[in-house]
């Protein structure tokens, strides 16, 4: 079997809640995983139990406990951390529906039907994921749910020896953190998926280790770093991460699907990943 990690995104606790520990919540994730890549490695043939990861590295849980429920229905009722995060990327992302002299409140309204008219209620859903995760996960430089989660994808990286890593959404700014933050881990392939590293405002600036000079920096232990991003997804912005990152190897659009824009089903579906990883497989 390929040693090939998966990290994943936003929105996941609830595999917690089903399974009951993170252990189970990872092992339907990887078997689900598993089912995505052998659909775009095969065009969509059947899926008869074929294994491609090794294991998902699962780190939901740690950020769940620093930070209350999710509210549904509502982005107005995110706690104030969670707000300037949807505050700061709705700037990005729909400047063109903000007003002068406008109130986070009112931003976030405006961001709320604008999410409604251009891509429906999913995109709504996603950002009541994102948002509260986002502003956890990066509450400060030594967070314990910031430390706890680079430290279980380190775990994991480390465990399977892993030569591949494959991060989505969320996902690939834990894993970026987990590399750097552990000097001892090497893997061949960083591949990215659906990336808001290079997000100004929200993720950036915030990124350990600092930007130097407006530059991120390849993880010393990745031998290569490719990043793939969907044209359309709103969360990957910008989608190119080269002008913002030394040592990237490849940047690739892909075109998914134009509302449901940044599900790892999607990305690992649609082929993209498909010449970066399948020389791994033949091992």
């Amino acid at each position: 079997m390929a040693r090939i990690v998966g990290v994943h995104g936003i929105g996941k606790y609830r595999y917690f809640l089903a399974a009951g520990s993170a252990e189970g919540a990872a092992e339907v994730m990887r078997a689900k995983w598993d089912r995505y890549l052998h659909a775009g490695l095969t065009g969509g043939a059947p899926y008869t139990g074929q294994t491609y990861l090794a294991e998902v590295a699962y780190y939901a849980h740690l950020l769940r406990k620093e930070q209350p429920p999710a509210t549904k229905g509502d982005l107005r009722r995110m706690d104030p951390a969670a707000q300037l995060v949807l505050a700061d990327w709705m700037r990005q992302v729909a400047a063109s529906c903000t007003g002068p002299g406008e109130t986070v409140t009112g931003l976030i309204h405006r961001f709320a039907e604008w999410l409604l008219v251009r891509l429906g209620p999913h995109a709504k859903d996603f950002a009541e994921d994102f948002c509260p995760e986002v502003a956890a996960y990066l509450a400060g430089a030594d967070a314990a749910a910031r430390v706890r989660s680079r430290d279980a994808v380190a775990e994991v990286i480390r465990r399977t020896r892993a030569q591949v890593v494959i991060a989505h959404s969320l996902g690939s700014v834990v894993a970026y953190e987990a590399l750097w933050a552990h000097p001892d881990l090497s893997v061949e392939l960083l591949i990215t998926l659906g990336s808001p590293l290079a997000m100004r405002g929200v993720v950036f600036e915030r990124l350990q280790p600092l930007p130097q000079a407006g530059r991120g920096r390849c993880p010393r232990g990745v031998r290569r770093w490719v990043n793939i991003a969907d044209k359309d997804d709103i969360a990957a912005i910008p989608g190119v991460l080269k002008s913002h990152f030394d040592g990237v190897t490849a940047d690739e659009k892909v075109n998914i699907d134009w509302a449901d824009f940044h599900t790892v089903r999607n990305y690992l579906g649609c082929g993209a990943v498909n010449e970066h990883v399948e020389p791994y497989l033949k091992v």
